[in-house]
């Protein structure tokens, strides 16, 4: 293979851009396109997998090595897709091509390595993470794609007309916390963007402290972690706090020092958001206090706690909306029937007709296109302040928050079922049955 020159950045031709466009709208798309391409300079070819990636909307691009070669997959929606088994030959100089951009050393495969490198598309800055794992027959290469194009509104979340109008309250004051809570891969950074596109206004200072920084935001001051220069997130907020922030984004709340110095924030005139790993809502007290915190420095600072998944939209061009059994009609009676007052629901009859997954070209025979967010939150008010103090259980905070009109994460995904946006397999998929 040809000496490459490491540039850490893929300008992508404008030919192929055109080309890409015009020709990828389906995995069938990309995988006839790659085939096509096979015999093509390595760094031709790693520009089209990357470009066409980018043009399905993938977040991943993985490269796992096999026996009879490089298996090519991309994970749309949440799913691993199959793309192509590309020969032995061409998946190595594909993998070397991708190590170099990412600066990753050659002469090492016998343990991971991370890193990154960007790419412009369509005149698009798009950041690259590389991660390679070394395997039975080779280097696995996993790629998370950044792109900024992804980033939303909170209008476009998927909230419900009620949840949106206590965020726009909460996002309005001047200080708390606002938590979002839910596992890897939950749209936990999306839901903190797109508070901070809301907020990014001339006369608000906003600084991130993030590990790593996943998108660039203009008008926003932007800081990653670097432990091994003694730059961590407690470090890195007490130097924040001296900035004169009016908005604070911590990327996660890790340990007890961090989440010290941000209830603190929160009660000293700052705005911050933040995330945390737990599987609810009710789930953000205790784990705060797992970490080491006190109820009396934590009930004062939190305004408002926001669990969330992720699920899939049924694709718009192949679905059909069809009556739905009594099974159905049951199942759905019995999650929405204690929904708080004043949350509207379609009628529940034998009318009723559920939108059905059919599977086509778009969607690659998934019968999904696209996702959108479940959502459930509660707010601390002097009630639920009072009650932090008493250290509840995790199950005691979520009766409380139902009882004061907190609409479950599955509630939500079958409201939206309802509206002939998704399934009762997909929200079951994520949330349980």
């Amino acid at each position: 293979m040809p000496q490459i020159k490491i540039t850490g950045e893929v300008q992508i031709p404008q030919a192929i851009a055109e080309d890409i466009e015009k020709t990828i709208s389906t995995v069938e798309d990309f995988k006839k396109k790659i085939e096509s391409n096979l015999d093509r300079k390595t760094t031709e070819l790693v520009e089209i997998i990357l470009a066409g990636a980018v043009k399905l909307g993938s977040s991943d691009i993985h490269f796992e090595p096999g026996e009879d070669g490089g298996r090519l997959r991309v994970r749309l929606d949440s799913i691993l897709q199959d793309v192509l088994l590309i020969n032995q030959k061409v998946s190595k100089t594909i993998v070397s091509r991708i190590k170099l951009l990412a600066r990753l050393k050659l002469n090492v495969s016998d343990r991971p390595q991370d890193g990154r490198f960007s790419i412009v598309f369509e005149e698009n800055a798009i950041e690259i993470r590389a991660s390679a794992l070394p395997s039975e027959y080779g280097e696995s290469i996993v790629m998370r794609i950044l792109d900024p194009r992804s980033l939303i509104d909170v209008e476009s979340l998927g909230l419900r007309s009620d949840m949106t109008e206590a965020f726009r309250k909460e996002i309005d004051k001047p200080n708390g916390m606002i938590v979002v809570t839910g596992p890897t891969g939950s749209g936990k950074t999306t839901t903190l963007y797109a508070i901070l596109k809301k907020l990014n206004q001339p006369e608000i200072k906003i600084i991130t402290i993030e590990d790593p920084i996943e998108y660039h935001l203009g008008g926003i001051n932007q800081t990653q972690v670097d432990p091994k220069k003694g730059y961590d997130f407690a470090s890195g907020l007490r130097s924040i706090m001296r900035q004169d922030p009016d908005v604070i984004l911590v990327g996660e709340i890790r340990d007890l020092e961090t989440a010290q110095i941000a209830l603190q924030a929160s009660m000293t005139g700052h705005l911050v958001l933040t995330t945390l790993h737990t599987n609810d809502a009710a789930g953000t007290i205790a784990r705060l206090q797992a970490l080491g915190e006190e109820p009396v420095n934590i009930s004062p600072a939190i305004n408002i706690a926001i669990g969330q998944r992720l699920i899939r939209k049924v694709c718009d061009k192949c679905k059909k909306m069809e009556p739905a059994t009594d099974y159905e009609l049951n199942k759905i009676r019995n999650v929405i029937k204690n929904l708080p007052e004043g949350i509207k629901v379609p009628e529940i009859n034998k009318d009723l007709k559920l939108a059905k997954p059919k599977g086509c070209i778009y969607c690659n025979n998934t019968g999904y296109k696209g996702r959108l967010g479940i959502f459930e939150f509660f707010l601390v008010d002097d009630e639920m302040e009072k009650f932090i103090l008493k250290s509840p259980s995790i199950v005691d905070m979520k009766e409380l928050a139902i009882k004061k009109g907190m609409v479950l994460m599955q509630q939500d995904g079958f409201i939206k079922i309802l509206e002939g946006k998704t399934t009762i397999e997909e929200v079951e998929r994520v949330t349980g049955e």
